[in-house]
C-alpha cells in the first residue's frame, strides 16, 4: 500500500463503518480503532452529550485533535471514522497522510433501515429522519468522494462481502 500501512474508513452514519472495521482487521491482522469510541473515552462522556453540552462545531475540533495526536503513531490499524470527520478539509489531508482511505458509501433507504431505532446518534434525533438523512447526504457526499481512495458501496452485501471487496481494492493499489 502507499502512504502509511493503515486503513481509514470514511461514510455516513451506517454505511458498516465499525462493523466492517472491526471484521477488517482482524483478517488482516492489525489494530481496529473508532474515533467515536476514542473520543467518548477521553471525554468520560457520549458523542450525544458531547453535542448536547458543547456543540458540533466543539465535537469536531475535538475530532481534529484526535487525529493530530494519532497521525504519527497508528500503524497496521483500521481506522474507523465518525460520519462528520472528513467535513474538515483538514481532516482530509490528515486522513490521507495516515492512510489509503475508504469510503463505504450505502444509499438512503439502508442508512434509515440501519439507524432509525439507534438513538445514540445526535444529528439523527429529528422529526423526519428521511429529510435529514437526504439533506446531510446531499452535502457529504462529494467531500466523502473527495476524500477517498475506494469507494465501496455496502448495501445488500454482508460484511464478509464487503471485507473480500475492499481486500481486493486494496490489492490493485501500486
Amino acid at each position: 500500500m502507499k502512504r502509511v500501512d493503515n486503513i481509514i474508513l470514511i461514510g455516513f452514519m451506517g454505511s458498516g463503518k465499525s462493523s466492517v472495521g472491526k471484521l477488517l482487521a482482524n483478517k488482516v491482522n492489525y489494530d481496529f480503532m473508532d474515533t467515536d469510541e476514542l473520543i467518548e473515552v477521553k471525554q468520560g462522556t457520549t458523542i450525544s452529550e458531547i453535542f448536547s453540552t458543547n456543540g458540533e462545531e466543539y465535537f469536531r475540533d475535538l475530532e481534529t485533535d484526535l487525529l493530530l495526536s494519532l497521525k504519527d503513531k497508528m500503524r497496521k490499524t483500521v481506522l474507523s471514522t465518525g460520519g462528520g470527520m472528513p467535513i474538515r478539509d483538514k481532516n482530509i489531508k490528515l486522513l490521507r497522510k495516515m492512510g489509503q482511505v475508504i469510503y463505504l458509501s450505502a444509499s438512503k433507504n439502508t442508512i434509515i433501515e440501519r439507524v432509525s431505532k439507534d438513538t445514540s446518534r445526535p444529528l439523527l434525533n429529528v422529526n423526519n429522519i428521511g429529510e435529514t438523512v437526504d439533506r446531510l447526504l446531499g452535502l457529504r457526499i462529494p467531500i466523502y468522494e473527495k476524500a477517498a481512495d475506494i469507494i465501496i458501496n455496502t448495501d445488500k452485501f454482508s460484511l464478509e462481502d464487503i471485507v473480500a471487496k475492499i481486500l481486493q481494492a486494496l490489492n490493485h493499489i501500486p
